[in-house]
């Protein structure tokens, strides 16, 4: 059974001797408990020789925050692992949904890692992402938004985010999924050689399939889902080792 341990906000799933790291974050409502939310998905990277560093949070309005606070406890969690097993590969940087827009806020614009993978780009509004607001700012006479905005959020990663080696890793029936926004804004860059791979699943492929069980009901459990998890695995962990 994999053994995890809680590094301040940071889920740290270690092999004895990895051949590379992932630094994992989450989408709302999943990003909680990752070890769970998302167990069989990183603990089938981490039989693969992969250390797994997964933040823990409740998304709030503040994502450049939390993007900050992120990359910082990341960085102990590296920290740690050198001192504990030596030199260590530089990590990949892996997220779905918000948790990709968390990691390209990161203050390093990227320069400290030698990828990222995208999983499910989102970058909706406030007021799409959180119902409650948009019942609520219109009879308050408020408007509330995330920070940085969408618009915003675009804008930053054309201007300040570096690292050109990135995977926007989209699925065939996601209806949340806006990774077309995310690679034309990468793509605009200069010397930006980021690359598009679709997929078969949707939103949760991602998620631990017995998550999608208690969610979705026992459909989710077949076989199928199965198989797009494993693809997804095994797509993951052919770019890492490149």
């Amino acid at each position: 059974m994999a053994s995890w341990r809680l590094i301040q906000k940071t889920w740290c799933n270690w092999p004895p001797r990895p051949k590379g790291v992932i630094e994992m974050i989450g989408g709302s409502y999943l990003a909680a408990t990752p070890h769970i939310s998302y167990r069989r998905l990183l603990e089938g990277l981490s039989k693969k020789g992969l250390a797994i560093h997964a933040w823990s949070y409740v998304p709030g309005l503040d994502h450049q925050t939390q993007a900050n606070e992120a990359w910082k406890n990341m960085r102990q969690c590296r920290e740690i692992l050198a001192k504990r097993i030596g030199t260590i590969p530089t990590s990949i940087r892996l997220g779905h949904s918000l948790g990709c827009k968390l990691h390209l806020l990161a203050p390093d614009g990227g320069r400290n890692s030698e990828s990222l993978i995208s999983l499910s780009f989102n970058n909706f509004g406030a007021e799409r992402s959180i119902p409650m607001i948009s019942k609520i700012s219109p009879k308050l006479g408020f408007f509330t938004e995330y920070s940085p905005s969408p618009k915003e959020t675009l804008r930053l990663i054309h201007e300040r985010y570096l690292q050109p080696n990135n995977l926007l890793i989209s699925f065939g029936d996601d209806k949340l999924d806006q990774s077309k926004f995310l690679l034309d804004c990468l793509q605009s860059r200069d010397n930006d050689a980021t690359q598009s791979l679709k997929l078969q699943g949707d939103h949760l492929t991602p998620a631990s399939i017995g998550l999608r069980g208690k969610l979705l009901g026992e459909w989710a459990e077949d076989s199928y889902r199965a198989n797009n998890l494993e693809a997804l695995i095994n797509s993951i962990y052919s770019w890492a080792s490149n």
